[in-house]
């Protein structure tokens, strides 16, 4: 797993936004490595918001699930917004089964486009 954090120049209304992004699976081996950026995130920063971006991670299990639990309670104990973006099609539905997408305002995917039709003259 790899992970990074940085300062978003993306406008929050109440204070900074830190993107944590990680990339790999999140599993038992490093979990508390993921849970450890998102504390060392909020003793840093003092964010107001913090936003973990899944788009590169490729697994998750329990313990990973956990981590991010912990860290979303560690975030509201800060009075910092905490947020799940870019999960894949597979984390989404661990997040909705779990229920905890409602928790980490995971938002809808965006519906596919239709295909554009050309009509020939």
């Amino acid at each position: 797993m790899e992970i990074a954090s940085e300062l978003s120049a993306e406008p929050v209304p109440a204070g900074p936004l830190v993107v944590v992004t990680v990339a790999g699976d999140i599993d038992y081996t490093n979990s508390d490595e993921m849970a450890g950026e998102i504390w060392n995130v909020l003793a840093r920063h003092a964010p107001a918001a913090i936003r973990v971006d899944l788009a590169e991670a490729t697994f998750i299990d329990s313990t990973g699930l956990g981590a991010l639990i912990a860290a979303y309670r560690a975030a509201a104990d800060a009075g910092c917004a905490f947020t799940v973006a870019a999960p894949s099609p597979a984390f989404r539905r661990v997040l909705s089964i779990t229920g905890l997408s409602d928790l980490f305002g995971v938002d809808e995917p965006p519906e596919p486009a239709e295909p554009q039709r050309t009509v020939e003259r």
